[in-house]
């Protein structure tokens, strides 16, 4: 980790949703302090994230060298953009970080069927 970002973010660029979703983060001006990892590739991420777990969840890891996943990670991430501050604080505040959490894994079981639909769409 380059301790020049203040976060860096693991995602899946091989999902479709995940690509459109991180490509909207990437044009904030902010951005450009966060290393943006594709774990796709299936490099070594270090010795606490398997590109496994990597794939299967989303995850931060912070300047301190502190790892996020899940809801945890995402609200990391929004509070580094001004637009998204308030939902970062927001879901970090129990109870509403355990109903994000709850989200999270809500939605992570239909992320495939989503993927192929979005797959299907842009072909």
């Amino acid at each position: 980790m380059s301790h020049s970002y203040v976060l860096n973010v693991y995602f899946d660029g091989s999902c479709p949703l995940c690509q459109r979703e991180i490509a909207m983060y990437r044009r904030l001006p902010e951005a450009a302090w966060i290393e943006w990892v594709d774990v796709s590739s299936g490099q070594d991420l270090g010795g606490d994230l398997s590109c496994a777990a990597a794939m299967a969840r989303f995850h931060v890891r912070d300047s301190d060298g502190r790892l996020f996943s899940g809801a945890a990670a995402f609200s990391q991430m929004w509070r580094k953009f001004p637009g998204w501050r308030w939902l970062g604080w927001m879901s970090a505040w129990p109870p509403m970080s355990w109903l994000f959490e709850l989200t999270y894994r809500l939605f992570l079981p239909i992320r495939p069927t989503l993927q192929k639909w979005a797959r299907s769409l842009s072909h």
